[in-house]
């Protein structure tokens, strides 16, 4: 054996057989704490499901290099972002309401859910009402698409006597787009959990990640029904129209004045008023004039048995024979 050269006969120690698991371990999680903050700002801090406890939990049984690699696969596709250069379409959320004076309200409530499906709308909203038996009133609401919502636009104002108008643009290109890429960020993250959960071994590892993933899928079902809600009002542009009939004008003849028979007819009209209510005042008062009657005639009856003050009794029985003249 050559001088200075040391062969080692004894064993490798425990330690030095897990020093290259523990190193595949460290770059896991650094690969997963990296992904995860990506995956945080792109949420703008809305998302808290990316936290480094639950990927050092995550990353404990992985424990290979493989799986630093899946998870550097599946970070590296969460990036929606529009390459430089690429055209952006733009989606806008269109309102307007119309109030528009027509002849019938039935007949334009026909003409209006023909014109929207005619243009391949619908009405998502109609409720129409008689208001005090003279005139009807309608409140629709309309769902067209945005490359003909000028033309129904303009169609439904020409049914009537327009009264007003109101329209309302608003740019969500930008929240579209957030939504889309934290949909793609999400995606990702679930994916990276379901493929640590196979690599799993131990039960506390895997109820940590079952948490873990029910908490990242919740938040992606939020995010699709946002994603769902915005393509549905950019897509469909939303009319609320408004149908009233005119009030029943006034005849003429009272409008020219009071003449000599309006003026009869209502004296006469006066007098039989105040006749009725003379009427009724004596039916009210008829049971106590009668029980005052009769309380009356009793007296009288009473009275007139009664002696009178300062009569004697010879005078009340009758005159006597008076004696005879000296």
């Amino acid at each position: 054996m050559p001088y200075g050269r040391h062969t080692d006969s004894h064993p490798p120690t425990r330690a030095g057989r897990r020093r290259p698991r523990a190193l595949a371990a460290a770059g896991l999680l650094v690969t997963l704490l990296a992904t995860g903050a990506c995956g945080a700002s792109s949420d703008g801090g809305d998302q808290g499901g990316l936290n480094s406890a639950a990927d050092q939990k995550a990353a404990a049984p992985a424990g290979g290099g493989a799986g630093a690699k899946g998870a550097e696969r599946s970070g590296a596709g969460t990036s929606s972002a529009p390459k430089p250069g690429s055209a952006v379409a733009v989606h806008v959320i269109r309102t307007a309401t119309l109030g528009i004076e027509v002849k019938s309200v039935p007949k334009a409530v026909a003409a209006a859910r023909a014109t929207t499906e005619g243009a391949g709308g619908l009405v998502a909203e109609e409720n129409t009402e008689r208001v005090d038996d003279t005139h009807e009133v309608s409140h629709l609401v309309l769902r067209v698409p945005q490359d003909v919502y000028a033309e129904v636009l303009r169609d439904l104002a020409g049914t009537g006597k327009l009264l007003s108008r109101t329209s309302n643009a608003k740019d969500v290109t930008g929240q579209v787009v957030d939504v889309e890429s934290r949909i793609a960020t999400q995606r990702a993250s679930v994916t990276r959990v379901r493929e640590l959960m196979d690599k799993a071994e131990k039960l506390t590892d895997v109820v940590a990640l079952e948490g873990e993933l029910s908490s990242r899928q919740a938040d992606l079902e939020s995010l699709l029904a946002q994603q769902k809600s915005l393509r549905d009002r950019t897509s469909l542009a939303t009319i609320t129209l408004e149908l009233n009939e005119p009030e029943a004008e006034a005849d003429g003849s009272e409008e020219d004045g009071t003449g000599f028979l309006d003026a009869l007819r209502g004296g006469w009209d006066a007098f039989v008023t105040v006749l009725r209510w003379i009427t009724v005042a004596i039916g009210a008062a008829a049971p106590f004039l009668a029980a005052a009657a009769v309380l009356a005639l009793l007296w009288r009856l009473v009275r007139g048995r009664l002696p009178r003050r300062g009569t004697t009794p010879e005078e009340v029985t009758g005159p006597s024979q008076a004696p005879p003249a000296p």
